[in-house]
């Protein structure tokens, strides 16, 4: 799995627009947002939705491998508890946000040293 990342001015055109041309593409968004001035999603395909991007003429998008963990939702603090073993580990996080199955997305430096410190 993978995130894009793509920079968005005005968050209601550009997502909308985002949207029908990664949809075009057959490129199903796993989850994601908006936040600051730029949306992220999780995609299968990173290559294939930068390129459908990239066609439609919508510039800047990037697309990195990401790191998914299970939230125990059920148990209050298990948020602060996988941000402080990252925190300890020193992993930098470039973004956090959701999927469609409950499971934290990391975007971050250190995919690996991710990996071990959720473990």
């Amino acid at each position: 799995m993978n995130d894009i990342s793509i920079p968005v001015r005005d968050i209601a055109s550009d997502v909308a627009r985002i949207g029908r041309v990664l949809g075009s593409a057959d490129v199903g968004l796993e989850g994601g947002g908006v936040w600051g001035d730029a949306a992220h999603y999780l995609v299968e395909d990173g290559e294939a939705a930068l390129r459908a991007l990239t066609t439609a003429g919508i510039l800047g998008a990037e697309s990195r491998g990401v790191v998914l963990a299970a939230l125990p939702a059920d148990r209050p603090g298990a948020l602060g508890r996988m941000m402080t073993a990252l925190a300890t580990a020193r992993i930098r996080i470039h973004a956090q946000y959701s999927d469609h199955d409950n499971r934290k997305v990391f975007v971050v430096d250190d995919i690996e040293g991710a990996r071990r410190a959720l473990a």
